[in-house]
């Protein structure tokens, strides 16, 4: 892959960004979508992932320029502006057909979840009320898989996939407080402060969790496991510092994801 390439995937957040498309294939797994229509409904969600990361890059590039952020190739002028708008309106305009594809209603839903998290870029990053487009997009990501499938997300898929959501933006700003601060965001992690963000989030994580254990009908066995699982993520997320906290949320994401599939 060719240095400008690997930047593009850089300012796309790829980490995040193939984070949430395994959990969408996942989530169509558990569905018992076919091959075919998973297949369609993760490159949905990729395209729309793609459109978030980089609309977030060029909307902060000022900002991330005056902290000299090195991981930020707008900022750091490895990637122009003009190339990165070609490629993000490249990949709002894919979003927009994979999605539909899966149907006018469930094309719908998946283009407010990328709507929602655009808000978070554009405008709520800032407020008090930066948690909520992670609660609707990530909320309404289980929604979109079923209707791609024809069957209707269960109640506590929907809201354990907002609990996650909510938990993860907590984690993923905590290491970048200081740096918002000189910069002026001041959302609600900003707000709350590291120690008691993180707290919340791993609170809001093993919620998730217990919402999918206490209803359904996992066996035992993977019930014990999952929850041991999810118990030493959480442990980590509270003790762990830098990007760690973040990860140990993506990894309760997937176990949460795996409850699902086994259910």
């Amino acid at each position: 892959m060719t240095t400008g390439a690997m930047a593009l995937l850089r300012a796309a957040h790829a980490g995040p960004a193939l984070a949430v498309t395994v959990l969408a294939l996942l989530l169509a797994v558990a569905a018992d979508l076919d091959p075919a229509r998973a297949a369609l409904v993760t490159a949905a969600v990729f395209a729309g992932q793609l459109t978030v990361g980089w609309s977030n890059d060029l909307r902060d590039r000022v900002r991330d320029a005056a902290v000299d952020r090195p991981d930020k190739p707008l900022a750091t002028g490895e990637l122009s502006v003009p190339l990165v708008r070609a490629a993000c309106a490249l990949a709002v305009a894919l979003a927009v057909v994979l999605s539909l594809a899966c149907g006018l209603l469930a094309g719908g839903v998946h283009l407010t979840c990328v709507a929602s998290a655009w808000t978070y870029n554009l405008w709520l990053k800032s407020t008090p009320f930066s948690w909520l487009p992670y609660a609707v997009s990530f909320g309404l990501l289980p929604v979109f898989v079923h209707l791609a499938g024809g069957s209707t997300a269960p109640a506590e898929v929907a809201v354990g996939a907002a609990l996650l959501g909510v938990g993860a933006h907590l984690l993923n700003v905590v290491p970048d407080l200081g740096e918002d601060a000189v910069t002026g965001v001041r959302g609600l992690p900003h707000r709350l402060g590291a120690r008691r963000s993180t707290v919340l989030a791993v609170g809001l994580l093993v919620a998730a969790t217990v919402a999918l254990l206490a209803t359904g009908s996992t066996d035992v066995v993977p019930a014990v496991a999952g929850a041991v699982l999810v118990a030493g993520l959480a442990g980590l997320a509270l003790v762990g510092t830098g990007r760690a906290p973040f990860w140990s949320a993506v990894g309760i994401a997937l176990v949460d994801v795996a409850i699902l599939v086994v259910r």
